[in-house]
Parts: structure tokens; C-alpha cells; sequence
């Protein structure tokens, strides 16, 4: 609409955001507003009239509130001070919340939400460095023709039953289809990683012709340098030869060079997430589910999917030794029945395990100090070797002892009471 003035001009209303203009000149021309014309021609309220008039301005953006305010309260007590739990990346923070919380999503979304939280965006700056950017040249090897082998070592863990331990996961990615396998293991030593090469090599179907590795001290007596070329230890210079693979050392300080492996191995800091939360044995399957998950996920490097491009890989694998060779490198596997009691025994002393394997047959392997106890390929329980005759799980005892008195009022202080007293018996045997 126009207003027209006695003075020579012609001032244009468009819409209501041109009202404090008006408002403006005409007070200068000491001029009424007719305010019931304007709310006919803008065919808007009076009310709105007066409210633009003393310059309300609306919001460019409506404020809406996030799906992800339901969880408010989740978040904020597992960013806090008092948990147990360890998120290093927002992503981690989103996968532990659609695991276990439901949380449905995009990951890009649930990144934008924290970052419009201070409080939850302090948690994920404190203590982060900014490192100067170091410059590295992409490059690809043909399918078949390389592996990258590492450890994550020495994460501290505490079960959910309030043990700290140490523990390691080895990893070993081929380098075309980033195919991965993890192995968890309470230690580092040559048998524990002869082993899970062997059961890597028959799982992919064949050897890679190069395996790209670090200095570590069960493979190298001497390091890498810009200098020299190191000395690969005798032993695991003879498993390479059985197994056909020649050992590719990086120069010692330059962990950038296998960044295939060294660059996912973020994703295992997942395991902080859930500290207090799973046994020995449910954060040995924990660690194969999240290997399962990378294997099938879209990788943003290559374009493919772990697992499809693995067939392809496959094919082009060296073949596997004989079955004499592959059998003298693993850690022997003992088949034995469980009794009646849900005990196996091992060299004269017995190990308990969960009562539903109770007349099944498990696998036994001991080494590093350790029993595992596997059925099939799952490792049902862990035990520390021990000269004493009888060895339970707090859990397992507690499980038969409430099956026996089913309404005894507190079965936790009866089972401590007769564990107790188990020990002092079989002790000195």
C-alpha cells in the first residue's frame, strides 16, 4: 500500500517488518497513524499493527525442539564425572546411545545437538591437544598384496565385577578391502600372536604376500631405521617362510607409514565406553561384534564395504600351508567334558563354567597363565591357572547355589560364606 503525504514523497509499505519506518517519519511529521487502515490493507490484527509498530522483530528460525532431548539426562550422566565410562569421540558417544538407548538418529545430527550443548561439548575439549597436521601421501596396494598388522596395547579395563585389568587387542587389516580381524589378549607374547595369524590366515583363505608391521619386540630383535634395516626375529622369520609372507618393518617414529591400521584403531577405544560393564568373557565377544560391525559398515576411504570387497581380495591370496605347518603355530586346543558339578578339569584341578553347558563338550587352551574355555569358537569363561583343586566363578557358584535354596534370603552372603570355606579346604591339598 502507499501513504500519501501532503509533502512531496511517497512511502511504499511492503509488509508489517516496514512499520517502525512508518512509525519513525510520521512521528518526525508530527503525523497520526491510522492504525484500523493498516490492519485492513495488511489484513493482519490491530494488535499486530501496535506490536510491529514498536518494533518487534520475529525470528528468522523457529525455535524446535530435538528428538535427542529425551535423552537429555543420559547423556548427561554418562558425560559425567562420576561414571566409569569413557567416551573420546562423539561418535562413540551416538553408537553406545543406538545400542543400548535406542537412539535413532543420524550420526552427523547427534554431532550437531552436542555441539549446541556447552556442558556436553566441554566433556568432549577438556584435555584434547591440538596437534600440528602432518603431512602423509595416500596410496593403494592391489588386492592380495599387503597386510598391516598392530596392537592396541595396555588398555586399562575394569569388569564388571571390579577387577582392573590390562588388556590388548591385535589387529591385522588387508590393506585393499580394509578386511579386519581383533583378537583381545591379557598379553602380547609370540605364541599369543603366532596363533591368531594362523586362525586369521584360514578364516581370509590365504596369506598376503606382505605384512606391514611396527617394531614391536615379537617380530623385530632390531628396529627399522632411516639407517638400517633392522633384524627380523629368527622365529617369526621362520612363520613368515611357512607361511610364505615376506615382513615389510616400518622405520622406527613413523607410525604414519602403516596408517591403513593405525588410523582405525580409534574405533577400539569404544571399549572405554563400557567399562564396568561386561565380564572377561562378554568383552572378548563385545570386541568381535565391533570388529563384525566395522567389517560390514561403508568405508569413506575406499567406497566399499569391508566385506564384499573381501571376496575379491580373497582370491588373490597366497595359498595356505599344509595343515602340519599351520597346526605346529596354534595354541593347543584341548577338548574336554563338562561334569555334573559344571566344573572341566585341567592338569588335576578343577574350573568352573556357566551351568547351561552342564554334559556338553568345551574346548580347553592355556597359555600366558590363563585357561580359556571356549564353546565352539565362543569363549565362555576365563580363569586364572591356579594350583587349587577346586576354582570357581563367583557368578557360577552363585547360580547353582540359588537353584539349591531358592528362597534363602540372601544367597550373596551365603555363597562368599561357603566359597570361603571351599578355599580353606582345597587349599593345602
Amino acid at each position: 500500500m502507499y501513504i500519501s503525504l501532503d509533502i512531496q514523497t511517497n512511502f511504499e509499505i511492503k509488509s508489517l517488518l516496514d512499520l517502525p519506518r512508518l512509525k519513525l517519519l510520521m512521528e518526525n511529521l508530527k503525523m497520526r497513524i491510522n492504525k484500523n487502515q493498516l490492519a485492513k490493507e495488511l489484513n493482519v490484527d490491530r494488535r499486530t499493527i501496535d506490536k510491529y509498530l514498536n518494533g518487534y522483530t520475529p525470528k528468522k528460525t523457529r525455535s524446535k525442539s530435538s528428538k535427542i532431548d529425551a535423552y537429555y539426562d543420559v547423556i548427561s550422566n554418562l558425560l559425567s564425572k562420576e561414571s566409569k565410562q569413557i567416551f573420546y569421540y562423539k561418535r562413540v558417544l551416538w553408537q553406545y546411545l543406538k545400542e543400548n538407548h535406542n537412539l535413532n538418529c543420524a550420526a552427523s545430527s547427534f554431532r550437531r545437538y552436542i555441539q549446541s550443548k556447552p556442558e556436553f561439548q566441554a566433556y568432549f575439549k577438556e584435555g584434547k591437544k591440538s596437534n600440528p597436521t602432518q603431512s602423509s601421501i595416500r596410496f593403494e596396494t592391489p588386492p592380495g598384496e599387503q597386510a598391516q598388522l598392530d596392537w592396541k596395547e595396555d588398555i586399562r579395563y575394569e569388569t564388571k565385577e571390579g577387577e582392573i585389568i590390562h588388556i590388548n587387542v591385535a589387529v591385522l587389516l588387508l590393506s585393499y578391502s580394509r578386511f579386519r580381524a581383533f583378537h583381545l589378549s591379557i598379553s602380547k607374547s609370540q605364541s599369543v600372536l603366532f596363533s591368531f595369524l594362523t586362525e586369521v590366515f584360514e578364516s581370509f583363505g590365504g596369506v598376503p604376500q606382505k605384512i606391514m608391521t611396527d617394531n614391536m619386540k615379537t617380530i623385530m630383535d632390531q628396529a627399522r631405521t632411516s639407517y638400517s634395516k633392522g633384524i627380523v626375529n629368527k622365529r617369526f622369520a621362520q612363520f613368515a617362510d611357512d607361511f610364505g609372507f615376506k615382513v615389510q618393518p616400518c622405520i622406527a617414529g613413523r607410525p604414519r607409514t602403516k596408517g591403513k591400521v593405525e588410523s582405525p584403531m580409534k574405533y577400539l577405544d569404544e571399549i572405554h565406553a563400557y567399562q564396568g560393564k561386561f565380564s572377561l568373557e562378554e568383552l572378548h565377544k563385545f570386541v568381535q561384534q565391533l570388529c563384525e560391525r566395522i567389517n560390514h559398515s561403508f568405508h569413506q576411504g575406499t567406497g566399499k564395504i569391508p566385506i564384499f570387497a573381501l571376496k575379491q581380495e580373497k582370491n588373490l591370496l597366497l595359498p595356505l600351508p599344509r595343515q602340519q605347518i599351520r597346526d605346529s603355530y596354534r595354541i593347543k586346543h584341548t577338548l574336554v567334558k563338562v561334569n555334573s558339578t559344571n566344573m572341566v578339569s585341567y592338569k588335576s584341578n578343577q574350573y568352573s563354567v556357566p551351568a547351561k553347558y552342564r554334559g556338553k563338550t568345551v574346548g580347553l587352551q592355556a597359555y600366558d597363565d590363563q585357561l580359556f574355555i571356549y564353546y565352539n569358537t565362543e569363549l565362555i569363561v576365563q580363569h586364572k591357572l591356579s594350583q587349587l583343586k577346586i576354582n570357581y566363578k563367583d557368578d557360577h557358584y552363585k547360580e547353582e547355589l540359588s537353584k539349591a535354596v531358592p528362597y534363602y534370603p540372601d544367597i550373596d552372603q551365603l555363597a562368599k560364606k561357603n566359597l570361603q570355606a571351599i578355599g580353606d579346604v582345597y587349599k593345602n591339598e
